[in-house]
């Protein structure tokens, strides 16, 4: 539903914090961060070296309050209004529930904290509940099963879960590659440079950039639903109000973080590129969903017949 590709950009030195935490190891060794803060390292195992690493961390917490809270709106909505089945479009539902699932399939092949794996799985209840009331109310409106997209939706879950595991099982037992986040093992004297990318990095890194396509789609389809119904009753503004806020601060706590020593900051954006265009690139959408969602429910005609 919401870019985490939530994920914060990682911080782990040299693989070892990564290890730690998915080995069961103790949390809070600042062995590898020297200069990191103890609160942040024992609380959220993470290497926070200075005030904009502090700050990024603080930023990424609140996106996720935001994104955590964005469903609730449309959910009170949608019981308040009856009618999820017209005001929501099945293919913007579905946009966000497959950006959802290649970003928490991304979310345990970067290493992420558990707090972003279980906040991903979250997001992909929350993306199943409203599509649960999506098919309630259509059935109860309009007298009709569940569209075709929702039913192949569900067979693509159940077929493509077993090669996802799969790929999740031999992307654990990989070794680390050369690029693993922070490394405090470089001398000094190392030059600013591109960063290979583990193979690891770079399944990562497509499935991030899929998943970005994904949530950038699917504002396009409730666009046009929006105008084909001349209305935005049954949708709520608070939903996009909190995902525009999440996705904001999300961004710029990724453009905070300092970039790994040795590498370059054009270096950095390349990393989280996939990352930061699933968060910052949606909003333009976001403002010609919502903006209309502010000022009434009339909107003009517009070219989008036909879209659901």
């Amino acid at each position: 539903m919401f870019p985490v590709l939530f994920c914060f950009p990682q911080r782990y030195p040299g693989g070892l914090m990564a290890a730690r935490r998915w080995r069961g190891l103790p949390f809070g060794n600042l062995s590898d961060c020297p200069n990191g803060s103890r609160w942040i390292m024992d609380v959220f195992n993470e290497c926070a070296q200075d005030g904009r690493d502090v700050a990024s961390i603080v930023l990424g917490l609140g996106s996720i309050a935001c994104f955590i809270a964005a469903a609730f709106p449309q959910f009170y909505q949608a019981c308040r209004t009856g009618i999820m089945d017209q005001a929501l479009s099945i293919y913007f539902l579905l946009g966000w529930l497959g950006g959802d699932l290649l970003n928490l399939i991304g979310s345990f092949l970067a290493d992420q904290l558990p707090l972003q794996v279980y906040t991903a799985i979250y997001y992909v209840l929350a993306d199943l509940g409203m599509l649960s009331l999506y098919c309630y109310y259509r059935v109860k409106n309009r007298g009709r099963a569940c569209p075709a997209p929702i039913n192949a939706a569900f067979v693509f879950l159940s077929v493509g879960s077993l090669p996802c595991l799969s790929l999740l099982g031999s992307a654990s037992t990989e070794a680390p590659g050369p690029f693993r986040g922070r490394s405090l093992l470089s001398a000094p004297g190392d030059e600013l440079g591109p960063k290979p990318f583990s193979r690891t990095e770079i399944i990562g890194f497509a499935i991030g950039s899929i998943s970005s396509v994904l949530y950038l789609c699917s504002r396009v389809p409730q666009i046009c639903t929006n105008y084909k119904r001349k209305s935005t009753s049954g949708v709520s503004y608070s939903l996009f109000a909190l995902v525009m806020l999440g996705n904001s601060l999300y961004g710029l706590s990724v453009l905070l973080k300092n970039p790994e020593p040795g590498q370059g900051q054009g270096d950095y954006i390349l990393h989280h590129l996939p990352w930061l265009v699933g968060s910052l690139g949606v909003l333009a959408l976001d403002v010609v969903v919502s903006f209309p969602l502010g000022w009434g429910p009339s909107l003009p005609a517009g070219p989008c017949s036909g879209v659901g």
